[in-house]
């Protein structure tokens, strides 16, 4: 079926041409975790009909699509469990109120969550918590085929929590092989880890892996030992993606420090409690320089000007130390919409925030936790986000070391008035029916403009292409700039990987007794 999209063109403002622009980012990742353990984000409930689980999906993603993202990082296995059938591992708690039992009516979460998300022109980050394996040692819904049933010999206990050994090759090897089940079953468009590799100190408890040390140190000391198993992990995560299927991405989003200077030259200013490097044995630095993972998405949960961590400073820190992969600051939308703080009642905290990283050429985009905090929308923050900072759509930035080959253009096959009245109506239709195409095609992209040579500049709107490959797009010519006496129209389409072809046959419109005609194709 054709799409058929009733667009409402954007009006072009003055402050385009500005180059303080709020909203003229042609790149730009612009995404929120969904989170799905203790029903944080979706499903809101245990309780919850399949109708309203879908329902809510539906209306969560519609409302980030409007506020500006381009893509969502879905919680897909927050506890050894899924949200999706797993051959491994048992349905979610968080998803029918027991683990093990699958939605009834069935259906498969995962599957529905790729299609909805990548219907509306967005990319599905499929979100996996590596290490935590019972939720809370009291309360959890455990199964009797959960991992820690089969096999309690790979997980130790750790306050009130159970978690994978990370020092047990066998743990290594079950973790990889759920991202392998993932990435050929699924068409998500990247892996993402979260912050939780060794778990966070609890004070005066040691993580008790010492039998598991003195079996395979090999002479190591424990913490050298320790960063080398998180390092043998997401290595292995690396090499199963690219044997499996290379073309999707694989993301870490780990606590905002990675070590402080009074501990380490290459550290932040920062005086951070604990530290990825030190504490939770996470060395991101080793990861980005090797090239394991694609893009770090570093949780900067403190305001700016925070006396121990400041933002501005771990933002700089991280752009500094990204060795060419693409960085995605994590924002704390929820420290303004829990509880805040007098710092996170500061309506500018946020837009500064923005305006830092996008003065920055080594950060990339931004993702906000989470997706519920922006249903209060917090100090007008979605407001602010869907009218002034995102209010053009963006493209999601290229990883020219994953696939650099663009598709082949479009092409505009028909473009005419078809409703006079104020303005008049334009319908354009066309397709990427090329011979010998080798991409696939994800996303077409409208652009207006006056200017010729800006054209292809900022894009007007992004929309999902289908399996026909053919676009029906209607254009109401009364809502373009009113000050305009010529107007250009292009498309150019999209890649799953993000690469953007040239754009198809121009449209040019001249304005004349004050309604559009056609003036060239």
């Amino acid at each position: 079926m054709k799409l058929l999209i009733q667009l409402t063109m954007l009006t072009f403002s003055l402050f385009l041409l500005s180059p303080l622009s709020l909203s003229s980012q042609k790149y730009e990742f612009r995404a929120a975790w969904i989170a799905t353990v203790n029903n944080i984000d979706w499903p809101s409930s245990k309780n919850l009909s399949v109708a309203e689980q879908k329902a809510e999906f539906t209306n969560l993603l519609d409302m980030l699509k409007r506020t500006g993202m381009n893509a969502v990082v879905v919680q897909v296995r927050p506890s050894a469990d899924a949200f999706y059938p797993s051959p491994y591992e048992p349905w979610s708690e968080w998803l029918m109120g027991k683990q093990a039992q699958p939605p009834f009516p069935y259906y498969d979460p995962l599957a529905f969550m790729i299609e909805e998300t990548h219907k509306r022109g967005m990319e599905f980050h499929a979100w996996l918590n590596p290490y935590r394996a019972v939720f809370n040692t009291k309360t959890s819904s455990i199964s009797s085929k959960h991992i820690t049933r089969t096999h309690p010999e790979w997980f130790l206990k750790y306050g009130d929590k159970k978690y994978f050994n990370p020092g047990l090759p066998a743990v290594m090897e079950f973790v990889a092989s759920i991202v392998k089940d993932i990435i050929s079953r699924y068409d998500v468009d990247a892996i993402h880890l979260d912050d939780y590799f060794y778990p966070y100190r609890i004070a005066g408890k040691e993580f008790p892996d010492n039998i598991t040390y003195k079996k395979y140190g090999k002479g190591m000391d424990k913490d050298e030992w320790r960063r080398s198993n998180c390092d043998s992990i997401v290595k292995m995560i690396h090499e199963t993606i690219l044997q499996t299927n290379p073309m999707v991405k694989f993301g870490i989003s780990p606590f905002g420090v990675w070590r402080n200077k009074s501990r380490d030259i290459m550290g932040s200013d920062t005086r951070a409690g604990q530290t990825n490097y030190d504490d939770l044995y996470a060395d991101i630095l080793l990861w980005l320089q090797k090239g394991w993972i694609d893009y770090v998405a570093p949780q900067l949960y403190w305001e700016i000007g925070n006396p121990l961590c400041d933002y501005e400073t771990l933002l700089n820190w991280w752009a500094e130390n990204s060795y060419g992969r693409h960085v995605y600051i994590g924002h704390a939308v929820y420290r303004a919409a829990v509880r805040p703080t007098s710092a996170w009642r500061n309506r500018n905290e946020l837009p500064d925030e923005i305006k830092m990283l996008r003065e920055n050429k080594h950060v990339q985009g931004s993702i906000y936790f989470s997706s519920k905090s922006f249903t209060y929308n917090p100090n007008g923050w979605r407001d602010s986000l869907r009218n002034n900072y995102y209010k053009h759509p963006a493209l999601i930035p290229p990883m020219f070391w994953i696939d650099s080959v663009p598709p082949q253009k479009p092409v505009i096959t028909s473009f005419k008035e078809i409703t006079k009245g104020p303005g008049g109506y334009f319908l354009m239709e066309g397709n990427s029916l090329n011979a010998g195409e080798t991409e696939t095609v994800k996303n077409y992209v409208l652009y207006v403009s006056d200017n010729l040579d800006s054209l292809m500049k900022i894009p007007t709107m992004i929309v999902a292409a289908d399996s026909t490959k053919q676009f029906k797009i209607i254009i109401p010519a009364a809502n373009m700039e009113t000050t305009w006496n010529d107007c250009y129209i292009a498309v150019s389409c999209v890649d799953k990987e993000n690469n953007e072809s040239a754009p198809g046959n121009i449209i040019e419109l001249k304005k004349k007794n004050n309604e559009w005609k056609i003036a060239a194709k």
